[in-house]
């Protein structure tokens, strides 16, 4: 069934929070992401302008094939350094980082796409929103936050179709 808020003219902008959809899909399903079909989802026809890809990246570069990836997709990658804290505490967060892009960008979209999970973009959502924008968020639904799930115009769980939107993790 088609979505009458959605039409073939919006012009959208994509921002996926890598780190928490790859732990998302991996404790729910012991999988990958497929971020093809999380970017065919998100569009869904429409102008696609921009799409971000957040990523933590850690000193043995094992994420250098994943970032290649998402370059491939169309996908502009952003990539900042795990912080590791004295004690062993380690910290990666691309929050802000997020919402900055997202509001540089709704200036020029009709549509703002948040792939995430994360409930500390209520926000940004209500700032979009209070600015004319249409927000929608697609994520896996058992780990996305529910007052996330309330500010949308809407959410897309990932996790009703797994095998669309998740890979076997290679051994």
């Amino acid at each position: 069934m088609p979505n009458l808020a959605q039409h073939k003219d919006q012009r959208v902008a994509v921002f996926i929070d890598a780190q928490n959809l790859y732990h998302s899909a991996r404790s729910l399903f012991g999988a990958r992401v497929n971020f093809k079909e999380i970017l065919n989802t998100a569009t869904a026809g429409r102008k696609l302008v921009r799409a971000f890809g957040y990523v933590i990246t850690t000193k043995t570069g094992e994420e250098k094939p994943f970032l290649e990836a998402l370059t491939k997709l169309g996908i502009e990658t952003r990539a900042k350094d795990l912080q590791e804290f004295f004690g062993g505490a380690k910290k990666a967060d691309w929050d802000v980082g997020i919402a900055v892009d997202a509001i540089r960008t709704a200036e020029i979209v009709d549509v703002v796409i948040i792939v995430s999970g994360d409930g500390d973009f209520v926000p940004l959502v209500e700032y979009l929103k209070n600015n004319g924008r249409r927000v929608e968020v697609l994520s896996f639904g058992k780990s996305t936050s529910g007052k996330l799930k309330e500010s949308v115009d809407e959410f897309v769980d990932l996790g009703e179709n797994p095998r669309k939107y998740t890979l076997k993790i290679r051994n």
